[in-house]
């Protein structure tokens, strides 16, 4: 009981998910004055971040630090406003096809959504849209950033439930791809109501200059995702030649890159890689408490007693994720849910690919439900939109999310056509 106080109580007061994850552990160890698992614990957190899985998410990092840096990001935005920005609520569209193309290179929606808010929310107010629409399309479309490869939370899944990194991003590109469609679909109906502005058509030669000058971008997600599926390189490997390529890319095609940038790309790098390794090493020990209280055999005994269906077990899991994904960073809650929920998983059926992209989809939209979400606290900060307002902008944008939730719940095809041709 002192473990499920002293986490709420710390989570309520604010205080950073991996602090609560580690007060709340050591409070537990010292109420049952067990010196032996105090002792255990350091190597504990090390064990949870030794593993090579895990060296792709500074090296995935690295790549979206370059891209910025090197002009890359900027000229994907662009080639999405060349192709899209003449249809009538254009730059809605523009927003949403950005983020799928960064997507596809960075993997993380809290980084997509500060660049995006940065440079799409003033674009589409000086065209005309209001601002809380902007900022609320923008969180939105961020979602998508941890569902198309490469994807953070897909790495750190795949590592805690030995699974195969490269199924689980084969596994996240039709899903990815069908919440970017669904979000086209409602901006659609949006824009005939509101009467969105459109931009002038781009000449045939405008699209061919900014096809070519965006190409070598886009060959960054084509090398990683060809590469796993035809398996030259590991996902780990695909990271570091991704890197490889963004640096080359940068300094002597664009030629935006300079070398004096470099060691701000590091530290900057070095300081996000360093913040996901703390909550994980967190949440790793959390985990083994858990454990050591035989919660998750506890938790999984309670869920096969109250149903023996598979489709009512999805169902539970998809409203306790979403739950959770309210209060509990996403990274922290795949260590603590997966050995507890995934063995139930297996034993109705469900792949553990898909059971991985449907627990990714639910704690990707507790980034933008409140209380705790961050991409929504990213979003405010940068446009300065109410918490309040930006809350109910986002509403229709959660239901698409929901309803894409649940076609890959329970179309299994969805998710498991492209691993299974892998």
């Amino acid at each position: 009981m002192l473990i499920v106080i002293g986490f709420v109580v710390l989570l309520f007061l604010g205080i950073p998910i991996a602090y609560v994850l580690g007060i709340t552990t050591l409070l537990y160890i010292l109420s049952i004055e067990n010196l032996a698992l105090l002792a255990s614990a350091p190597q504990r957190m090390v064990s949870g971040v030794s593993n090579y899985g895990l060296l792709a998410i500074p090296l995935f990092v690295l790549v979206g630090e370059i891209m910025n840096q090197g002009g890359i990001t900027t000229r994907l935005v662009e080639f999405a406003k060349v192709l899209l920005g003449h249809l009538r609520g254009g730059l809605a569209y523009v927003n949403i096809v950005a983020n799928m193309f960064l997507a596809a290179i960075m993997g993380s929606a809290n980084a997509q959504t500060a660049m995006m808010s940065k440079v799409m929310v003033p674009a589409m107010e000086k065209e005309g849209y209001k601002r809380e629409f902007s900022t609320a399309l923008t969180v939105s479309s961020a979602l998508i950033g941890p569902i198309i490869p490469p994807s953070m939370v897909f790495i750190i899944y795949a590592v805690t439930a030995e699974v195969s990194i490269g199924k689980m991003f084969m596994g996240g590109i039709i899903p990815g791809i069908i919440l970017g469609l669904g979000f086209i679909l409602l901006v659609y109906f949006i824009s005939l109501k509101a009467n969105f502005p459109k931009t002038e058509r781009a000449s045939i030669n405008r699209i061919v200059r900014s096809f070519v000058s965006v190409l070598p971008a886009l060959s960054i997600p084509l090398i990683i995702i060809i590469g796993i599926m035809s398996g030259v390189f590991t996902a780990t490997e695909s990271a570091a030649v991704a890197t490889f390529v963004a640096l080359v890319l940068g300094k002597y095609f664009y030629k935006e890159l300079k070398f004096r940038d470099l060691p701000t790309i590091f530290i900057n790098t070095a300081v996000n890689s360093s913040v996901v390794t703390f909550i994980i090493a967190m949440a790793t020990i959390f985990g083994w408490v858990l454990t050591f209280e035989r919660i998750p055999q506890l938790v999984a005994q309670s869920l096969i007693n109250f149903s023996d269906s598979p489709i009512v077990f999805l169902l539970l899991c998809n409203l306790l994720f979403l739950f959770i994904g309210m209060f509990i960073e996403g990274i922290a809650a795949i260590i603590i849910l997966v050995p507890v929920l995934l063995p139930v998983a297996v034993s109705f059926g469900i792949d553990p690919v898909q059971f991985g992209i449907i627990l990714c989809i639910n704690l990707t939209i507790g980034l933008i439900t409140p209380p705790v979400g961050t991409a929504m606290f990213i979003a405010s900060s940068i446009t300065k939109v109410k918490m309040e307002t930006l809350s109910r902008a986002l509403v229709p944008f959660l239901v698409v999310a929901i309803i894409v939730l649940a076609l890959v719940t329970y179309v299994p095809k969805l998710t498991l056509w492209i691993p299974d041709l892998v």
